[in-house]
């Protein structure tokens, strides 16, 4: 049985409205009823994880965030019991006050432990219950918040050289993609399976008509067997094309889909390298360079 569909994000050009008023990069989203010191009950907010920063909308089609929350500093994250059914509560310590949120199911409570955990403390906790692919996205988002703390000490705060940053060097923020999601063919993926099948075995690549995507996979049964599956992108969803369709609400759910199902045995196929700190090469770089150094002609 599929975990309770998460809630579909905003429209793409409400998120880059959204970008170009944070200029921080978008880690998580959800709704969360939240309660400050100063709110007589909770509210509930769309809710967006960017950077060390929560930013609260009204809903999810509002550009301009109603409040925010700066949790860097975050002492500590203390659970909280509730009598009310498929919901979890907990409260974010901060040195001048306490913020009690409530999400609306457990499993979005320990995503937002998890993603709030890691962008605080810089690692990737231990207790919280998160699906393999819930993980591997945190361990994304680890990296990210890394290298995004070693480049604002080093860009010099000027408001002039902010404004003129190019748009481009937020793509990966506004989509992003898997870890395990390269732009290269599928010739190219089964060749990358195959070479490195230490490295993963399951590929997240463009469709061949450039809109929807394909999953190419290598198992080993009785022999190594390559298969290929597509995902069509359907609104704001994704489906799977199997024997029967598994629509899901992002490409990380599918990736999920794939790992859940064959009980772990399907890995993303992830390609470490030292890069230089800063310097995130973007999906196609990252296909080019595989290329090269897995001698793809």
């Amino acid at each position: 049985m599929m975990a309770k569909k998460p809630p579909k994000p905003a429209p793409r050009k409400i998120f880059q409205e959204r970008l170009k008023i944070t200029a921080l990069p978008l880690y998580f989203e959800g709704f969360l009823l939240v309660k400050r010191s100063e709110y007589q009950e909770y509210k509930r907010y769309w809710t967006e994880l960017r950077g060390t920063t929560l930013f609260f909308y009204i809903d999810k089609k509002n550009t301009i965030y109603v409040d925010k929350l700066d949790i860097i500093d975050l002492t500590r994250l203390t659970d909280r019991n509730s009598t009310e059914k498929n919901c979890a509560k907990f409260t974010l310590v901060l040195p001048k006050e306490e913020v009690q949120l409530k999400t609306e199911n457990t499993e979005s409570g320990q995503e937002w432990r998890g993603f709030i955990l890691t962008v605080t403390e810089l690692s990737v906790p231990l207790h919280v219950s998160l699906l393999p692919g819930q993980v591997i996205r945190l361990h994304e988002v680890l990296e990210r918040e890394k290298k995004r703390r070693i480049e604002t000490e080093r860009i010099p705060s000027s408001s002039t050289e902010k404004e003129k940053e190019p748009i481009e060097d937020y793509v990966d923020v506004l989509t992003p993609m898997p870890a395990c999601f390269y732009t290269v063919s599928r010739k190219e993926a089964t060749e990358m399976l195959e070479k490195n099948p230490s490295l993963g075995n399951m590929i997240l690549r463009p469709g061949s008509d450039s809109r929807n995507y394909s999953i190419t996979i290598r198992q080993e049964i009785d022999m190594p067997r390559i298969k290929h599956y597509k995902v069509m992108s359907v609104g704001n969803n994704y489906t799977i094309e199997l024997e029967k369709p598994v629509t899901l609400p992002n490409l990380f759910s599918v990736i999920d889909y794939f790992i859940k199902e064959t009980r772990g045995n399907l890995r993303p196929f992830i390609y470490s390298t030292d890069e230089t700190l800063g310097q995130e090469p973007n999906t196609e770089e990252r296909g080019e360079r595989l290329r090269k150094n897995l001698h793809i002609a």
